[in-house]
């Protein structure tokens, strides 16, 4: 499973490849052909795209699966990349027609067809996993198809629907391959990006070889990538500090980021602001505590962001107030306008108007994790220490917790977001929409009604008001709470090129940046 020029930070799942084979692919001579290898802390739910809508799957699916449109580097507006051309079909932005490249083969060697792109969509929606992609395409209604031209039919206007053809949820997979009725089993790939999926070990690494077969945007290829999962950020650490890594990205630890010294010889260090977010959920279904907002009021009134910032993360992330990050046309501080600093009595009112007896009890769940265990013991100490909350706190497994919230087994729970695509769509209609991937049970007229607004023009910059009408209801309704917005940390080995490219926040890991010196 993630602007205006926004300098967003592209969700990235962290591959290693080792370098088997990669003496047939790589030059000879004197310069270095072992594979690079690249550490994280993100986690793959699934190697099927219809599985999957989070960050460490949609990293690797940029680099095995292509996608009928792409983005450059920095780029907001998307070009072709499996389509040899795309548009609208006139005024409405209700028809969206792509014109299939006619050179194009899986890595199996079999040609890619109209009918692969349209099988690859339509199994979303059949298959519709609790964890998958689906809620990214409200609008689409159907997919249609005529020789190499694929026609997408709308049910309403959605200015941003090409930029979603750009992302992991548009992965191409082989009709023959992936079943139209159930995820496909295994890990055994077939896609047409620039690398071919040699091995994969769940929770342990994935090795990566260039696709010599691949033809699209991209005017290169890179090396060979060993992508090597921890499950904690001091094991990553630990690889980095080791030599076992040449590149680090999502994510090592806050004190370890914070203490980075960017003039440092012995290691390249990029430091970019990022659109990555964080935000507190809450399930407010019947029968939650949290299904009066009254009751949510009280714990934004209680929040001071202050401690996360700099006691948890070290100052490696800033506080936020909104629905969406900075950098985002529209964006706003709903929550400093309505709860400029911590207010316990104020607080301690809302609960008595909402007649409920003191301390509320409620569970609070979040992925397990060393910085997460910290962010929630201190979420946990501001809700208590005046007596008004009683929480119990439980960690849970990445993918097991996507099922779990899924099903509303939580009072209240933790989810860190990236941009999908460089739009604040992205994080309107996901998060706040009707049927949300949250899963918060959060639904509201009003708000679906400034979604559907904002995705009425191509024109971007006349969304702004409806975007800060969205925010404010929001701050009112409080289904969310905004907690921070973090900054982007590369740090690779200085005889690694390239890492500096290796995310942009459109969703990519563009691992064929990556190159020896």
């Amino acid at each position: 499973m993630r602007s205006v020029r926004v300098r967003i930070l592209a969700i990235l799942a962290v591959l290693v490849i080792a370098g088997v084979g990669a003496w047939q692919l790589l030059p000879s001579g004197e310069a270095k052909t072992d594979a690079i290898t690249v550490g994280t802390s993100d986690v793959v739910t699934s190697l099927d795209p219809a599985g999957a809508y989070d960050a460490g799957s949609w990293a690797i699916y940029s680099n095995i699966y292509q996608s009928l449109m792409t983005f450059k580097p920095g780029a907001i507006v998307p070009e072709p990349d499996a389509a040899e051309s795309c548009g609208f079909v006139g005024q409405k932005l209700q028809t969206y027609q792509c014109k299939l490249r006619d050179d194009l083969t899986f890595s199996n060697g079999r040609k890619i067809t109209a009918e692969d792109v349209k099988h690859s969509f339509d199994r979303i929606f059949t298959i519709k996993s609790d964890v998958g992609p689906s809620g990214l395409f409200p609008t689409l209604d159907t997919v249609t198809t005529e020789g190499r031209t694929i026609t997408f039919n709308l049910s309403g206007k959605d200015a941003t629907f090409p930029q979603k053809l750009a992302t992991g949820a548009a992965a191409i997979v082989d009709s023959t391959k992936y079943p139209e009725n159930e995820l496909r089993k295994g890990s055994q790939i077939d896609g047409s990006g620039p690398y071919v999926l040699k091995s994969y070990e769940s929770g342990n690494r994935a090795v990566l070889v260039p696709n010599l077969k691949y033809k699209g945007a991209l005017k290169k290829i890179g090396e060979a990538v060993t992508i090597r999962y921890f499950k904690t950020s001091e094991d990553l650490l630990a690889a980095w500090d080791g030599g076992e890594v040449d590149v680090a990205h999502r994510q090592l630890p806050s004190a370890k980021l914070a203490e980075l010294d960017t003039g440092d010889p012995d290691v390249r260090v990029t430091e970019a602001a990022s659109a990555e977010i964080r935000n507190l959920i809450f399930n407010v279904r019947d029968g939650s505590p949290f299904a009066d907002k009254k009751i949510r009021q009280a714990v934004a009134a209680i929040l001071d962001r202050g401690p996360l910032v700099s006691k948890v993360y070290q100052g490696t992330v800033d506080p936020l107030y909104s629905l969406i990050p900075t950098g985002y046309i529209g964006h706003s501080t709903p929550f400093f306008d309505a709860y400029p600093s911590s207010d316990p009595k104020r607080a301690a009112q809302l609960l008595e108007e909402a007649g409920v007896e003191t301390p509320v009890a409620v569970n609070f769940a979040y992925r397990e994790g060393d910085m997460y265990t910290k962010e929630t013991a201190e979420l946990r100490r501001q809700m208590e220490k005046d007596g008004l909350f009683k929480v119990s706190v439980k960690a849970v497994e990445w993918t097991r917790y996507q099922k779990g919230y899924a099903a509303a087994e939580y009072d209240m729970y933790t989810v860190g977001w990236f941009p999908d695509f460089p739009d604040p769509d992205t994080f309107s209609q996901p998060l706040v929409g009707t049927g949300n991937v949250l899963h918060s049970g959060y639904s509201s007229k009003k708000m679906d009604k400034l979604i559907t607004a904002t995705q009425q023009f191509s024109d971007r910059g006349r969304t702004s008001n409806d975007f800060k009408a969205m925010q404010k209801l929001v701050g009112e309704d409080v289904p969310l709470l905004p907690l921070w917005q973090k900054k982007d940390y590369v740090v690779a080995k200085t005889g690694v090129a390239g890492s500096q490219y290796l995310s942009d926040g459109t969703g990519f890991w563009r691992l064929w940046e990556l190159s020896w010196l």
